[in-house]
């Protein structure tokens, strides 16, 4: 029971509480010289009542912070936070740079995704923590049950439980703890507020203040669109179950240490020509997965009797490939892929074919396997001095941020939903760079391609083997609008002493394949390039 006394006005400043003024009408009104009542202020035993002996609704003594409840609530969601806000800037590095133990084989972009919206939950309870309302509980509400499909959604489907791994399920299981905890927190504050109004004032408060409103008003807003992310969500989800369905051709073969698995297939026949083992062709796709650049390509080629055995595979993070630790670089690719091929049990000797960027790739497995590789096909490649473009900054940043927009699946869902896209053309085809996974590989590529792969590449030219039979074909296109490029791609028939050809396509695209013309060149390209390789003087039992 709080007890009334009179009091002076010498008494009162030297309390410091804000002092009482009397109109000289008699009526009782009080202005307060203190700051708004927060869970530090202490109730002051002597305040001039009311008529009733209650004290005025808008007293700032009149708080739910009055209540040790709601006190210790608040400090447990302020604790939250910091712990929340730690774990979002690991995760944050773990874009950039693989902690020891904190790799996920998935993008790393969902638990990125799921980490902000529980910090934004957590800033939403707490700058709103003393304005309690019905349509916040219910959108928060609405949070909690759509972040709980989500997590029985990667619990349940193996392809992404393995992607996530523990990182993402640690992520999206705390997500979903922190939503409810809102709930909680802001049905408590709402409880604790109705019982101080109905101690200290008589009754409940039902006005509220332009303030109040203003406050619920936008904390709603805000909630409302925190509910419309985690349905995107949900349905980009619904696609990687979808898409987890997709059969392929191969296997897929852990590698660096069985940190991650890549895809890895191989098609055509073991055949011997002369006492020789016929060469088997490797894909390296460049800027697209190999099923959306040219695997098509080689098939026919094995159709009509050019080749009789090929394999291809997709590097980490494109089509059916895991991510895989950051940094990674070119050099790392080839040896992912000279692991998968051990595993795989295929064996040399073997004829390089890659586009683009994957030359790369190709070039440096070739300098590593100089025993093995017996020719090389480059279509429109990369040069060294030219990797600068991709690893640019402003590129860079591009990535990330449709990396960590990514998990909402706009386009994705729209493709599905009004343009019929299928699960080929996500998982490998026209719509695969809107993959998280997909992104994250192109960000990795660009964050060392102008230093850790840029010098992988030089030593391994300085090291490639000068006899090695070499062929490229090169867009017109790019040629004729790009003096550099043209430079470049005229150095690159300097790489070893042995150049079968130099042929540009005119009207084609840097896909060269993408014409009539340019498939047929390459293929030519190629069966000269077989010819060339035969003249190799290797014995059988060396393979």
């Amino acid at each position: 029971m709080v007890l009334w006394g009179n009091k002076s006005d010498d008494q009162d400043a030297g309390s410091g509480s804000a002092t009482p003024r009397a109109y000289e009408d008699g009526r009782s009104s009080r202005s307060y010289d203190a700051h708004e009542a927060d869970e530090r202020t202490r109730l002051l035993a002597h305040r001039p009542p009311n008529s009733d002996g209650y004290l005025d609704p808008d007293d700032p003594a009149v708080s739910p912070y009055n209540l040790w409840t709601v006190r210790f609530l608040r400090y447990i969601t302020v604790l939250f936070l910091v712990l929340s806000f730690l774990w979002w800037v690991l995760l944050l590095v773990c874009i950039f740079v693989s902690p020891p133990g904190m790799h996920s084989r998935g993008s790393g972009f969902f638990d990125f995704s799921f980490t902000t919206l529980t910090v934004g939950n957590l800033l939403v309870a707490l700058i709103f923590f003393t304005a309690p309302s019905k349509a916040m509980r219910i959108s928060a509400g609405l949070i909690t049950g759509v972040l709980l499909i989500d997590m029985i959604m990667i619990l349940a489907v193996p392809r992404m439980r393995l992607e996530e791994g523990w990182i993402g399920i640690a992520s999206v299981v705390w997500a979903v703890f922190i939503a409810g905890w809102c709930v909680l927190i802001d049905r408590v504050v709402a409880w604790g507020k109705r019982e101080e109004e109905e101690r200290l004032t008589g009754r409940p408060e039902t006005r509220r203040t332009l303030k109040e409103w203003t406050a619920v008003l936008v904390a709603t807003i805000i909630l409302v669109v925190y509910v419309i992310i985690t349905v995107f969500m949900t349905g980009t989800l619904i696609i990687r179950a979808r898409d987890s369905t997709l059969p392929m051709i191969g296997e897929r073969y852990y590698v660096d240490g069985d940190k991650y698995q890549v895809h890895l297939a191989c098609l055509g026949n073991v055949t011997h020509t002369n006492g020789k083992k016929d060469p088997t062709i490797i894909l390296e796709a460049g800027e697209n997965p190999s099923e959306y650049d040219f695997e098509h390509w080689a098939y026919n080629a094995v159709e009509n009797g050019t080749i009789s055995r090929y394999c291809w595979w997709d590097r980490p993070g494109y089509a059916w490939s895991d991510n895989a630790p950051s940094p990674h670089s070119a050099g790392m690719s080839a040896d992912a892929l000279s692991e998968a091929l051990a595993r795989a049990g295929e064996e040399g000797p073997w004829i390089l074919v890659s586009a683009g960027i994957g030359s790369v790739t190709s070039r440096i497995f070739s300098s590593r396997h100089l025993r093995d590789v017996i020719g090389m096909l480059l279509i429109d490649p990369m040069h060294e001095d030219l990797l600068h473009r991709m690893g640019s900054p402003g590129r860079g940043f591009l990535l990330w941020g449709w990396g960590v927009i990514s998990p909402l699946g706009i386009e994705r869902l729209g493709g599905a939903i009004f343009k019929g896209r299928t699960r080929e053309d996500r998982v490998y085809g026209r719509n695969a760079y809107q993959g998280g996974k997909f992104i994250k590989a192109q960000l990795q590529e660009n964050l060392v391609a102008d230093s850790l792969s840029k010098n992988e590449l030089v030593s391994a030219r300085a090291i490639q083997d000068r006899g090695t039979p070499v062929a490229i074909v090169s867009s017109g296109i790019e040629v004729r609008k790009d003096s550099e490029w043209e430079r470049k791609q005229r150095d690159l028939t300097h790489l070893t002493d042995k150049l079968v050809s130099w042929e540009i396509v005119n009207q084609a695209p840097h896909q060269v394949w993408a014409t009539l013309r340019g498939r047929e060149v390459m293929e030519q390209s190629l069966k000269d390039l077989v010819n060339a390789s035969r003249e190799y003087d290797i014995p059988l039992g060396d393979w």
